[in-house]
């Protein structure tokens, strides 16, 4: 299994890792090094939403790539969300390497705005939401159109989640599957 760095100059994106920071659902940072990649797959429809987001002027932030499956339990032993969090004995697609979570980001950087932030566990996080203002409807729909334009299949419930269709197709991986591990 290949797993591609997603970095510049290659991928025209913002890399900003939430659970490589305490700037997450658990309040600490799960990945000691904020390394972000994806299959080989993945990364390839992800080039594809980049060029489709460049004649709008935006570009992506990632905010989650490929997981580790060690990272999935940390996650799921802090809060065993089924709605939220894939059940690692079943195996997540970001434990695959083929899920990244992400928003859409202007030229200046800034994120537009999407109704709740990301890993928002609760029903406002939905695609199709209409309890968040129309301003970030609108965005999450851009973002969705982006995306699915470019091979991506979404996940209802939470608006920055994208995976490869068939994710199960795929292994689930450990940290030692990377040049650096991510977890320390």
């Amino acid at each position: 299994m290949t797993l591609v760095a997603v970095a510049a100059p290659a991928f025209d994106v913002e890399v900003d890792l939430a659970y490589a920071t305490p700037d997450n659902f658990t309040g600490r940072p799960v990945y000691s090094r904020a390394d972000c990649w994806l299959h080989a797959e993945a990364a390839g429809l992800l080039e594809r939403a980049i060029r489709l987001a460049r004649p709008h002027g935006l570009r992506f932030r990632v905010l989650d790539a490929f997981r580790p499956a060690e990272a999935q339990w940390a996650l799921w032993n802090h809060t065993p969300d089924p709605d939220f969090l894939a059940d690692p004995r079943r195996g997540s697609p970001h434990s695959r390497g083929v899920a990244v979570d992400l928003t859409l980001i202007d030229d200046a950087g800034r994120a537009l705005d999407m109704g709740t932030p990301f890993d928002a566990f609760t029903p406002r996080s939905h695609h199709g939401s209409l309890d968040i203002p129309v301003e970030a409807q609108r965005n999450r729909a851009l973002l969705l159109g982006l995306m699915t334009a470019a091979g991506w299949d979404c996940y209802l419930k939470e608006w920055w989640h994208y995976q490869l269709f068939q994710p199960r197709r795929h292994p689930v991986l450990s940290d030692t599957v990377l040049p650096r591990r991510m977890m320390g």
